[in-house]
């Protein structure tokens, strides 16, 4: 593979130990919100809400109140995991009619589906579902937060006042999509310099710049203020319906007013001497428990750091992993997609831990922006197959088949962790190979998240990182063909992965090393 970068460069990123919580996240300020109400007394769940919202501000191009998700809480008191699912759903006046497949190939989005005339479900808002992230933080503080939400929520408010400062990272991904944001006047608005392009500090000077936010500001106020009841019953709902609706969609109050996260129980898979709990159901939690299921019939662990078993071994139980999941679940999202997604991790002082991933599908989501609320929508309509007959089909009223996989565990030595990842399908192998880098092989959270990775996504290669060993890759190119790629800034080869660890009474987090946003924050001293 051909490029322009230096082989020499070496990135980390440095683990701080401590006794207090930490939080690791795609964003630093976020981390450092979430840290500060650790700080305040707060436990793992009052700062996973703060920042949840937080985030939604600082990278609101992977999530925000609009988004869907899922997020995994481990107690360490009760030694009990829970399951929060918070994930979109289609609207209940959503007629598949309305979705004509054009008869002209496959979708050039994240999912290879047949095409749809105008691509209704994939941009616009007629491709906005109903999202759930409000929802499941309120069902979180109302069942294990400390906290008052009006604290958790006002800091996310805060921020949006102020704006999202533009930076290179920012102008990046402005830039390399504007051609789609500037189809909706309110997303060119926010986003772009005259509707057009992306917006960018000066040269010459240290001008800073931020993107105006201040309807978010005032929507994040009231939910604040009035709590959820506000964004699903009250002012906000009938602002963001009145303006989907206006848009050509079809999201109704009826929608807003009957939708609730739930709180269920785990799944649980026994692996090595250890547990793991994700979320079940429609997330990516039944794959990965089904590929750890086979990586421990295919795997026999050897000291030391994983050789070439072990990533032969990831690429058979990824590969038969994701061929059940296309012929069960009906997922086949194309696997060069990178997804629209955040993930953040936490642990308090007590052990008490937080896994969750909130995503508004396709980066910016429907690249649509409500104008009255500030909220950047969602896309989940492109989850579901347009073609009628199969498992994942379009229908009203239907939850969304998601990759998501936020999980908790605990080895066989008493460690226990959260993890998760952003990048689409690339999530489900991340998440799995750092379970088996700790699990497997006994790495710390820094050893783990700094050993490379492979990528198995139901495709027929192989991508895997170019540091690996000669050995490693030949031994990969026995199981299929396999592409040598860097771990990069933009776009992301492998999924973005966030995790936190519990060691005795020492926590320690990080982040993905080539993330420029993403980094972990200790509760100070």
């Amino acid at each position: 593979m051909l490029d322009n970068f230096s082989s020499s460069q070496i990135i980390r990123k440095a683990v701080v130990a401590t006794k207090g919580g930490v939080v690791s996240a795609q964003h630093r300020r976020a981390a450092e919100v979430g840290a500060s109400v650790l700080q305040a007394g707060g436990d793992a769940i009052d700062a996973a809400i703060a920042t949840s919202f937080a985030i939604g501000v600082l990278e609101p191009w992977m999530s925000g109140p609009a988004a869907g998700g899922a997020m995994v809480i481990w107690r360490a008191k009760e030694q009990k995991a829970h399951v929060i699912n918070f994930g979109c759903r289609s609207p209940r006046e959503l007629d598949p009619a309305d979705y004509p497949l054009s008869g002209s190939g496959k979708s050039a989005d994240l999912f290879p589906w047949p095409e749809v005339v105008d691509n209704r479900n994939v941009q616009g808002a007629t491709a906005v579902a109903v999202p759930g992230v409000v929802s499941g933080m309120d069902l979180a503080h109302k069942h294990f937060g400390k906290m008052p939400w009006k604290d958790l929520v006002k800091p996310a408010a805060q921020l949006a006042d102020e704006g999202l400062l533009v930076d290179w990272y920012t102008s990046l991904v402005t830039g390399t999509n504007a051609k789609v944001l500037s189809k909706d006047p309110d997303t060119a608005a926010m986003f772009l310099d005259e509707g057009r392009y992306p917006i960018a500090g000066s040269w010459t000077a240290n001008i800073e710049q931020h993107l105006n936010q201040k309807a978010f500001a005032k929507t994040l106020g009231q939910i604040a203020d009035q709590g959820a009841k506000a964004f699903y019953h009250g002012d906000i709902a009938h602002a963001l319906v009145k303006d989907v609706r206006d848009k050509g969609g079809c999201l109704s109050l009826d929608d807003l007013s009957h939708y609730e996260a739930e709180l269920v129980d785990p799944l649980t898979i026994h692996y090595r001497g250890g547990k793991v709990f994700a979320a079940p159901g429609l997330t990516g939690g039944p794959t990965y428990g089904k590929a750890l299921e086979i990586l421990a019939k295919e795997l026999t662990p050897k000291a030391g750091a994983p050789g070439s078993d072990t990533y032969s071994a990831y690429a058979r139980a990824l590969s038969l992993a994701f061929k059940l999941r296309f012929e069960n679940m009906g997922d086949h999202e194309s696997p060069a997609a990178p997804g629209c997604t955040t993930h953040f991790s936490v642990v308090d002082q007590e052990g008490n831990m937080v896994a969750v991933t909130q995503t508004l599908l396709s980066i910016f989501g429907s690249r649509v922006v409500s104008p009255s609320t500030g909220l950047l929508l969602n896309n989940g309509i492109m989850w579901f197959d347009p073609e009628p007959g199969k498992a994942n089909s379009l229908a009203p009223n239907k939850r969304c088949l998601a990759n998501y996989c936020p999980i908790v565990g605990q080895d066989a030595m008493g460690r226990t962790f959260a993890l998760g990842a952003s990048g689409g399908r690339k999530i489900l192998g991340s998440v799995m190979q750092l379970t088996s880098f700790i699990m497997d092989h006994g790495l710390d959270i820094d050893q783990a998240f700094h050993q490379p990775r492979i990528d198995v996504s139901g495709g027929e290669t192989i991508l895997a990182d170019q540091t690996l060993p000669d050995k490693v890759m030949a031994a990969l190119n026995e199981v299929m063909p396999t592409v040598a790629t860097r771990r990069s800034v933009y776009p992301y080869s492998f999924a973005c992965p966030a995790g936190v660890m519990r060691a005795g009474d020492l926590n320690t987090g990080c982040t993905e090393i080539m993330s420029p946003y993403g980094d972990s924050v200790a509760q100070a001293s």
